[in-house]
């Protein structure tokens, strides 16, 4: 072993000097670090940061609002199985990513949130109470367990009588699927728990919506269920000049004709920043008005309000229907099957992902549907909902009318115009008065805030039974049995809009499932060379091949010159061979070896740099603070 010999000094193993001195800087590391954490922990207790890149763990400011303006102490619950979880990784993530959002939230609301998380194990009274909460259950867990994981939220509500009652409500599973509107999702069940009773919507409508009680005719399907929901109250178009502030949501179902002053009540009640849905249809097939002529004219059974989107910068023609072969309602006519180029069943391929109202649904329904545009000097954007497939074209209104009893004579001469149509979008941005003449008005206003946003729909039959329920009789019990997300295409557009505009300003998010696009990157890079190498391996067999190929013929004059050629072809063509199939595998050894650099730079960072970095921060916070205290004494 070799020793180190100082003068005076007995010799030392120098393997020992060397862990000797590994040693002494562990332990400098040790009692350095461990004050340093203790103290930037205490000066960081109330301080929290986000590295994300896409700040997946800062609150949005309408968030914030939400929870800053709570006016009453909310009891959460967070329920997860935990056992029947274990052996699905990419949940249990998700539960702790849906878990941090939450603490998150509980840290701002200054005690107004209480935060509980229970693991609901199988036949115990938390399984039972989630259930009670609203909660529904999935199916797959370890050993066939059912696995909980949803939210459930209470909050003491006073009755208008003055009783006092618990409120609850529940986001009954977490899908991670729809983690993009997570913080909007939790967000709003606060929004809605706060609220002292059901939000108040208005109702303007030319359609028989409401049914006729005297007639024995029930309210369509859609509309009993925003009943349930909603304060519901119908206007009535003829004698409105004003629309209350106090209405959270305005729905404008088949306007036809509508007189001047309820399009001016209409026009300001969105500049104050009032939240309106506009269903406009080129024919509305539950119209009950009569038609003016013996056959059916596109006026009849149209509706547009022409004024409002010219200022809005809204292009929308009531005599053009969109057709699309591709998404082609099959319906029973005249006993026979058939495909309805004019009725739509739109998939999930044709509904917005990244919006909340659609970004759950699977199927809508529609008939003879118009469709949406920007003029060109437009102050709006229109974010699409619903829109048709490239397969679509654009026919007279008229022409669907004519071909009510042979739809399939819209198929011919067919041709797709290759372009994705509008049927239904959000309008953001800026909206001007409709109604410049009647500036000085009073509480006249010319323009909205930036942000102001209306939602348009080109269709009105949608909404009707017809397209998404169909009536069941069990035990004498009546029930509708939906076939389509029609109904809840309805209630999430209202929903949206009547909450507040901090709710409505709640993006959908980035999710935490980001991929390692260095690695992804590097990855490409790899095969890249290995197709490379992989074609010229390809090519060279090709080659090898021919010349054999040529060689075959002058087989039978001189056979063993030419099997001794072949033989030498064959023999350079697997040197070859083996050195590609090298090439490759230091390709290979290559990419493993930066992928396994970047992992090492990654976990320096991670485990050295960063917690450095905060260390220092904290004693820095700190130093300035306690300077700032004694200036103050």
């Amino acid at each position: 072993m070799p020793r180190l010999h100082l003068p005076g000094v007995f010799s030392i193993p120098l393997q020992l000097t060397r862990r000797g001195a590994l040693y002494a800087g562990l332990m400098l590391l040790v009692l350095v670090f461990v004050p340093l954490i203790v103290a930037s922990s205490r000066w960081l207790h109330a301080s929290r940061v986000d590295l994300t890149t896409d700040k997946l763990y800062t609150l949005t400011p309408g968030t914030l609002q939400i929870v800053d303006t709570l006016q009453r102490p909310l009891r959460l619950t967070l329920y997860f199985s935990e056992h029947a979880t274990r052996d699905l990784p990419q949940l249990r993530s998700y539960e702790q990513r849906v878990n941090e959002m939450l603490q998150e939230m509980v840290a701002r609301s200054h005690g107004r949130i209480r935060l509980q998380v229970i693991d609901p194990v199988p036949y115990s009274d938390d399984e039972a109470s989630a259930e009670g909460g609203g909660l529904t259950a999935a199916n797959g867990g370890s050993n066939g367990e059912r696995v909980f994981f949803g939210l459930a939220g209470s909050a003491m509500a006073v009755s208008a009588d003055g009783e006092t009652a618990e409120k609850t409500l529940a986001i009954p599973f977490f899908d991670p699927a729809r983690e993009a509107f997570l913080e909007y999702d939790i967000a709003k069940l606060l929004y809605e728990l706060n609220q002292v009773s059901k939000p108040p919507i208005g109702v303007i409508s030319s359609l028989p919506i409401a049914g006729n009680p005297a007639l024995g005719q029930p309210a369509w399907a859609a509309m009993q269920q925003l009943d349930q929901l909603f304060d519901m109250k119908m206007l009535d178009a003829a004698t409105l000049k004003h629309v209350d502030d106090g209405i959270k949501a305005l729905l404008l179902i088949h306007p036809k004709q509508l007189p001047p002053d309820a399009q001016y009540a209409i026009d300001q009640y969105v500049l104050r920043g009032g939240h309106l849905a506009v269903f406009v249809d080129p024919d509305a097939e539950l119209d009950v008005t009569p038609y003016a002529a013996e056959s059916p004219t596109v006026s009849d059974h149209s509706s547009d309000v022409p004024r409002l989107f010219a200022a809005w910068g809204v292009l929308y023609d009531p005599r053009k229907v969109v057709l699309d072969r591709s998404r082609a309602l099959q319906i029973e006519l005249a006993g026979s099957s058939l495909n309805h180029p004019a009725m739509l069943d739109l998939g999930a391929q044709e509904l917005n992902r990244d919006d909340a109202i659609t970004a759950s649904l699977q199927r809508i329904n529609v008939s003879s549907a118009g469709y949406f545009d920007l003029a060109a000097d437009a102050h709006t954007r229109l974010i699409p909902l619903l829109q048709s497939t490239a397969e679509a074209e654009i026919v007279p209104t008229q022409r669907v009318l004519d071909a009510s009893s042979d739809p399939g004579s819209l198929l011919q001469g067919y041709q797709p115009d290759n372009a994705h149509y509008v049927l239904a979008a959000r309008l953001r941005g800026t909206f001007k008065s409709a109604f410049p003449e009647r500036a000085g008005g009073p509480g006249y206003l010319a323009h909205s805030a930036p942000n102001a946003q209306v939602i348009l729909v080109a269709d009105t039959d949608l909404l009707s039974d017809r397209l998404w329920v169909e009536p069941q009789t069990m035990l004498g019990q009546t029930t509708m049995q939906a076939f389509a997300n029609n109904g809840d295409f309805l209630t999430n557009l209202v929903d949206n809009l009547s909450g507040s505009s901090a709710l409505l300003s709640i993006r959908g998010r980035s999710t935490s499932q980001r991929p390692f696009t260095r690695v992804e990157a590097l990855r490409n890079v790899a095969d890249q060379k290995f197709l490379q190498k992989e074609h010229e391996l390809e090519l060279e067999l090709a080659e090898t091949r021919r010349r054999l190929d040529e060689l075959q013929p002058s087989k039978g004059s001189n056979g063993s010159a030419v099997s001794a050629e072949q033989r030498q072809e064959i023999e350079q063509f697997r040197q070859r061979q083996l050195a590609i199939n090298q090439e490759l595998r230091e390709v290979q050894h290559q990419l493993n070896a930066e992928i396994d650099a970047l992992g090492l730079r990654v976990k320096f960072i991670n485990i050295v740099l960063v917690p450095i970095l905060v260390i220092l921060i904290g004693l820095l916070y700190g130093w300035r603070r306690s300077r700032f205290s004694r200036r103050r004494r």
